[in-house]
């Protein structure tokens, strides 16, 4: 089983991926890690800031780590936000129904609401680097590209509206056997 998370900045991408190796004991890749990894190599001439031709360039790597996964009836954990609106068209029925997809994004009251807690938050698994860029409206915006992008895609969107935390209880608790909740 393959669970793919991917939302918005600040969505809770890593925090979920981290419940979810807790609970399931899957492994996780972390598309940053990837990403920087091959930056910092020298392997593209990309940089952070690079977002749409950091989705071209990760992607085919991704599916195609995720198909060699599945091949290998191995579970995995994938979480990033370089994942294509329309992922699916890269695995036919034998590799989807072995693949749980989450997008995750906030609702704009809920940023509002809630902007100094979500900064707050943004190193509880990692240590990120200080995001002075990063304010009520950039977040909107990035939120709002994730919902419609990937709903006009046909994809479900978990948008967090109101108790973040409930949120993602209930996608960890959706069921105690990930393999059951299978998207085919």
């Amino acid at each position: 089983m393959i669970i793919l998370i991917t939302g918005a900045s600040h969505a809770g991408k890593t925090v979920l991926a981290q419940k979810m190796l807790e609970k399931y004991k899957y492994p996780y890749l972390s598309i940053d890690h990837l990403k920087m990894g091959l930056i910092r190599s020298g392997n593209t001439d990309l940089t952070p800031e690079d977002d749409e031709d950091l989705v071209r360039y990760l992607w085919p790597i991704v599916r195609e780590i995720m198909k060699t996964a599945i091949e290998n009836k191995q579970h995995l954990i994938v979480e990033g936000c370089y994942v294509p609106f329309d992922w699916r068209k890269d695995f036919d029925a034998s590799y989807l129904k072995n693949i749980r997809f989450i997008c995750l994004a906030m609702a704009g009251t809920y940023i509002k609401n809630h902007f100094p807690d979500i900064i707050g938050h943004a190193s509880d698994i990692e240590s990120r680097i200080a995001d002075e860029d990063c304010t009520p409206e950039s977040l909107q915006a990035d939120n709002q590209r994730f919902m419609d992008g990937f709903q006009c895609a046909g994809e479900e969107v978990l948008v967090i509206e109101d108790d973040y935390e409930k949120s993602m209880e209930l996608l960890c608790r959706k069921s105690s056997n990930p393999i059951s909740d299978r998207v085919s």
